[in-house]
């Protein structure tokens, strides 16, 4: 099929290919006084499960559902499993602007209606136009994705049994056979490889961020390598999962999300989120108004009231907390200035994370690419991969 040309049968093709990539979780209609927002996120975006602050303003309730992350398990959510019809906002990795907007499937956004996007200078100073980071909310200069996180990952590991570990070669280390893993997800597992192979010159790799079918291929063939050496033991495809594997201490190296490293540490394991010398995968999530058909103008304009209460101090800063991302300028000042909601380690925890993140994108890396050039045929060696 032609990329720059998707219709809905390719759509629903491609689709077809994650059906194992991503979860779907159906709704159960909550109820609150003015209605309910169905608001499906990948894991990350719930603040702890209190949405009273916004019900408050609102009257509206917000109905959590899981959604998957790979891009074509989006895709099969919202084209062929009746997301469309269903849900008023999706919150996930941003970048999937050109198929999401090329399917009719997502709304522009009008940031009039959200008052809190000029008062967010992480947008322009990160994300603007011209700037790699817009292709993360924006697609032919126009915004579809109202940022809510912002971050650069890299990879986690159990110092008590490797010791200090500084490079996305732990991944790939014989010393760790058998207790590594590796997210099932081609825009972040194969891209930080490529980085690694890039970097460590095993590859002739122009850029990690959107390769040529010959550079993936190498990338394919070197990780199939070292799967038919063992050389992991899991490939995961739940946050829960990929938590459990480093609290049960079944890995001791995990290509994974910093927040699973906030979860494990919360039960007493000493994981470590590794600060790579090859640089970091930079990203933005985004959450995406659905050109829903059932909706009406009333849930459509308290779907817009939940997107400006994710750019708002109280959410950002929660997230924070939470999740270990860096949100919105608001968020640092709202924990300063509420010690109710945020004791004074809290707050302090917020700067500190806000300040760790703009570190990493100083450092850079490579920006992740939810949709490459080759997105078809990076499906189609990733289904290789993973059959080998």
């Amino acid at each position: 099929m032609k990329i720059d040309r998707m219709t809905r049968r390719d759509a629903m093709r491609l689709a077809a290919l994650a059906m194992v990539s991503g979860s779907v979780a159906y709704p159960r209609f909550a109820s609150a006084a003015g209605g309910t927002v169905n608001f499906a996120d990948i894991g990350v975006g719930d603040p702890g499960g209190d949405w009273s602050k916004f019900t408050a303003a609102s009257g509206y309730g917000v109905n959590l559902v899981s959604i998957g992350n790979a891009p074509s398990a989006i895709l099969n959510v919202l084209v062929t499993s009746g997301g469309q019809g269903t849900y008023d906002v999706i919150n996930i990795v941003g970048g999937m602007q050109k198929p999401l907007v090329e399917n009719d499937l997502v709304e522009k956004i009008d940031t009039s209606k959200l008052p809190n996007w000029s008062k967010d200078t992480f947008i322009d100073e990160f994300l603007g136009k011209g700037k790699p980071g817009f292709q993360f909310i924006g697609f032919q200069d126009e915004v579809y994705g109202v940022p809510t996180v912002l971050q650069g990952d890299s990879f986690a590991y159990l110092p008590e049994k490797t010791g200090k570990l500084d490079s996305y070669a732990a991944l790939f280390d014989p010393q760790w056979k058998g207790y590594v893993a590796l997210e099932d997800n081609y825009t972040t597992a194969a891209q930080k490889t490529a980085l690694y192979l890039k970097k460590a010159g095993l590859a002739n790799i122009a850029n990690p961020d959107d390769m040529s079918q010959e550079e993936f291929k190498t990338v394919i063939d070197f990780l199939i390598d070292q799967k038919k050496k063992g050389q992991f033991r899991v490939i995961w495809n739940s946050f829960e999962q990929a938590v459990n594997l480093i609290v049960n201490k079944e890995v001791y190296v995990i290509d994974c999300w910093e927040p699973m490293v906030f979860v494990a540490k919360s039960k007493g394991v000493d994981a470590v989120y590794a600060d790579p010398k090859e640089g970091y995968l930079l990203w933005a999530m985004a959450a995406y108004l659905v050109k829903n058909p059932n909706r009406s103008e009333e849930q459509t304009n308290a779907a817009y009231q939940l997107l400006d209460f994710m750019l708002g101090g109280w959410y950002g800063a929660k997230l924070t907390t939470l999740r270990g991302y860096m949100t919105n300028p608001q968020a640092v000042d709202y924990a300063a200035a509420n010690p109710a909601e945020f004791p004074a380690d809290e707050a302090k925890r917020v700067a500190e994370i806000t300040e760790n993140v703009k570190r990493k994108f100083q450092a850079g890396g490579t920006w992740q690419n939810r949709w490459p050039t080759q997105v078809e045929f990076y499906e189609s060696e990733w289904a290789r991969f993973k059959a080998a």
